[in-house]
């Protein structure tokens, strides 16, 4: 029987590795601050992900960067309402918000959201109230402290197994709370509080994660990681080691892959598929 990942008034067949398509709609992200702030800009590049191939639109309003300041809820519901309110109607393709507040999440749903990405793994138990109160898939994602101070010399003694055991214990949180498993998707947070060897080891070990059960998302797309590897400090040249991290999560175990370059991404999935057998 093919596992589905439940989110909202959409069940997501999980076989073939999806694409995420990220659709940051604030000044100060990473590698596209500003592109979309506007609304307009921001629906018509939500409407190209998904002609090119996006099976969900991950659309943030605030950024989570390390050091970024943090918005107020209230800011990131004027930036991401009306975009997942259009993108849900309009696309037929579960719409996913990017937020680590409860009011947001709230707001998101209401206005069409299918998924809530929780950068901060449902720690706070508003969140959970709200994951309770609907039907939305949600992403358990690991992070080491706050954006602001995640990167203040992160340490583990075994990287794996501690942010395995942390998503393990969070999903199992929310199970206890009342939330069917097939709602639940975990992410090692790739970035979020590791080290340049603590995101590789978490890549090569990748299998372990994946043998939870659980379905993984995993978003490394033009992250620093890849800066370090290939030398490169502008994240919009970092797409061959973003396609490689891509390739490599969907060889291991990754169910979802959160990306920029769709498009590419896309293509590079559907030659590795083939490779695979999984579509002819």
């Amino acid at each position: 029987m093919q596992q589905v990942w439940r989110c909202g008034r959409f069940e997501v067949a999980l076989g073939e590795t999806l694409v995420m398509g990220v659709l940051n709609v604030t000044p100060d992200s990473f590698s596209d601050g500003g592109q979309y702030a506007d609304p307009i800009a921001a629906v018509n590049r939500g409407r190209q992900m998904v002609a090119l191939g996006a099976q969900i639109i991950d659309v943030g309003g605030e950024s989570t960067r390390p050091g970024a300041a943090a918005v107020s809820p209230a800011h990131e519901i004027v930036r991401v309402r009306p975009i997942i309110q259009a993108l849900a109607r309009d696309f037929g393709v579960p719409v996913s918000v990017d937020t680590r507040h409860a009011d947001v999440a709230r707001a998101a749903v209401e206005a069409g959201a299918s998924v809530i990405n929780d950068v901060s793994g449902f720690r706070d138990s508003e969140m959970i109230e709200v994951a309770c109160a609907c039907d939305a898939g949600l992403v358990v994602m690991h992070m080491l402290g706050e954006p602001k101070t995640m990167q203040a010399e992160p340490r583990y003694d075994d990287v794996v197994a501690e942010v395995g055991a942390y998503l393990l214990g969070r999903a199992q949180e929310l199970e206890a709370a009342g939330i069917a498993r097939e709602r639940i998707c975990i992410d090692p947070g790739i970035g979020f509080g590791k080290t340049l060897e603590h995101n590789l080891e978490l890549l090569r070990r990748l299998p372990e994660l994946a043998a939870s059960g659980y379905p993984v998302l995993l978003g490394a797309s033009r992250k620093s990681l890849i800066g370090a590897v290939l030398g490169e400090p502008d994240p919009t040249r970092r797409l061959e080691g973003s396609l490689a991290i891509a390739a490599w999560a969907a060889s291991h175990g990754a169910d979802v892959v959160r990306v920029h370059d769709v498009e590419e991404t896309v293509r590079t999935l559907r030659m590795l598929h083939a490779i695979q057998g999984e579509r002819a």
